[in-house]
């Protein structure tokens, strides 16, 4: 046990503080689990470390109750060494009010969550849980070094290619305005952009300016990207094949030039105007490929592949997703794997450091009326996004063309996928929900109903300027009146077997069960129907019977 080294006033001060990451109070005045003691060490240690106090209520006010528990403390301190590995040390305080046990708790090692019995454990208000998948892979992640800034054994400068440095060069000082980037050797040029640290070349490096010849002798030749291309998705062999093992920078160009040689336009006619949608749009097959040439593992054999159809791209690169991010959070996480090669791609202005390559793909993808992107073939072992070109609905892109340009611009890719999510009539999804309030405001989407059962529709003032006022009607629903009759006709109809509540819910199913009552009661106030029966099991007549 170590020496005293809290005084009464820094646990008095503890005492008015929230019970949070580095504090929990226990009352334990005569038993204390140590099976419970050890699960909140584990806790507190894998929520960086704290102090587990005994002695004390854990509700505010706190007063000190003291605690018999584990004498001496010892021997407890031994134990929880057995148990899980950590030096826990144990302090007594002699307060007026009774004796107080501490237990301070060190954190944790980096990358290495603490277990017991099975379970990473953690606290979850009151009481411990097993840690969630997302929080196990973040403290996992934290271990994995960037591998784009390892520096490559035997490499050296004549390892990049001349060419691609003065393109990095012209990247950089065209995104940046600083003109002292135009007078710096390529030696001082490559170390401020931490390329090369103390005169070794790292992996991003290599990844963005090496020569063919560097990366087969390096061991990095799998640092390629292979385009195919096929005139149909069931076709074995490719049409076309080009295999590109040389600095990025060389070639980034070249393959978006053999997407666009195979991109028709797709023509719709609204009245007097005619649209043309390019299959596929520039920056979305861009961004994908950015993303798996900055985020694939490179510790891992395999090369980028592009696949090209007529009407979709798919981009596959090896390793899955980063720790914690996950095809359902893409758009909310962003985890860079190779961070170094990423601040570099960031520096020339190909990617952003916010982590919008995304957003990017998802807006342009519901701009344009096109199937979202679908990352659904991902695994453990590879990323895979497919971008399809199909345009689903000529008519949404004239409604996102009445809401105008600078509307649209203000919108997020949250905001698209509310949108998205209306045109096709589907619920939108909750990470979404907050986004509608905003969009009403905006006049892009109208509230039909309030309250818990709210539904929400694209706008009747965008639906009238595109033409499509039926269409508006239809998935708005009846207005109040028409259900009224219909209510009124369905009984006249029943006779004098009348109907139940439930039986007039298929009269209007896309109205609630509240919003039927309201009906029915509207038409008992003016005579027309009748009710027979308490309203749970009520039945329903029409007066002229």
């Amino acid at each position: 046990m170590t020496a005293p080294s809290t005084s009464l006033d820094e646990l008095a001060a503890w005492m008015t503080r929230e019970e949070g990451l580095q504090l929990e109070f226990k009352e334990a005045k005569a038993h204390y689990d140590f099976e419970e003691l050890v699960r909140y060490c584990v806790a507190l240690a894998n929520e960086g470390g704290g102090r587990i106090v005994l002695g004390v209520t854990d509700r505010k006010p706190r007063r000190v109750v003291g605690t018999r528990v584990f004498q001496p403390p010892q021997r407890t301190e031994q134990g929880l060494f057995q148990r899980i590995g950590l030096k826990v040390t144990a302090e007594e305080l002699g307060h007026p009010d009774g004796r107080v046990l501490v237990f301070h708790v060190p954190s944790r090692h980096r990358g290495v969550p603490v277990q017991y019995q099975g379970a990473f454990w953690m606290r979850s208000g009151e009481g411990l849980v097993p840690m969630s998948a997302d929080e196990l892979r973040r403290i996992l992640a934290e271990a994995v070094l960037d591998s784009s800034a390892e520096w490559v054994a035997g490499a050296s400068l004549t390892d990049l290619s001349p060419e691609a440095v003065e393109e990095f060069r012209r990247r950089w000082l065209r995104k940046s305005g600083n003109a002292e980037l135009a007078l710096m050797t390529p030696e001082q040029l490559l170390s401020d952009a931490e390329l090369v640290v103390e005169g070794k070349v790292n992996v991003a490096a290599l990844v963005l300016l090496g020569t063919r010849a560097a990366l087969a002798r390096l061991h990095l030749a799998h640092a390629e990207v292979v385009f195919e291309y096929r005139t149909n998705e069931g076709s074995i062999a490719a049409q076309l094949r080009e295999e590109f093992r040389e600095g990025f920078l060389r070639f980034s160009d070249r393959i978006w030039q053999l997407v666009e040689a195979r991109n028709d336009r797709q023509t719709f006619r609204d009245g007097l105007f005619q649209y043309n949608v390019r299959t596929f749009d520039e920056g979305s097959v861009r961004e994908a490929i950015l993303n798996a040439v900055a985020h694939r593992d490179y510790r891992r054999e395999g090369s980028v592949f592009v696949r090209l159809h007529p009407r979709q791209i798919e981009v596959v690169s090896p390793g899955g997703f980063p720790p914690g991010v996950t095809p359902e959070n893409i758009l909310d996480r962003q985890l860079p794997r190779n961070r170094r090669l990423a601040e570099a791609l960031a520096r020339c202005g190909l990617v952003e450091r916010s982590g919008q390559g995304a957003d990017r793909m998802f807006k342009e993808a519901i701009q344009a009326s096109k199937p979202l992107p679908d990352f659904s073939a991902s695994d453990d072992h590879q990323v895979s996004v497919v971008l399809r070109g199909e345009v689903e609905n000529p008519a949404f892109l004239r409604y996102l063309e009445r809401l105008g340009a600078e509307k649209l611009k203000s919108f997020t890719a949250h905001d698209l996928l509310v949108l998205d999510a209306l045109r096709r009539e589907e619920v939108v999804p909750d990470r979404v929900r907050g986004r509608l309030g905003r969009l009403v405001d905006a006049g892009a989407v109208e509230r039909i109903s309030r309250g818990r059962g709210a539904r929400y529709i694209l706008s009747r003032g965008l639906y009238s300027q595109i033409g499509e006022r039926g269409t508006y009607t239809r998935r708005r629903g009846l207005d109040h009146r028409t259900n009224k009759e219909l209510l009124a006709r369905h009984l006249e109809d029943a006779g004098r077997e009348g109907s139940p509540q439930g039986e007039l819910a298929q009269v209007l199913p896309q109205l609630s069960r509240r919003q039927i009552w309201r009906l029915l009661d509207e038409l008992r106030r003016e005579g027309r129907i009748r009710m027979e029966g308490t309203r749970r099991v009520a039945r329903w007549y029409g007066t002229a019977q």
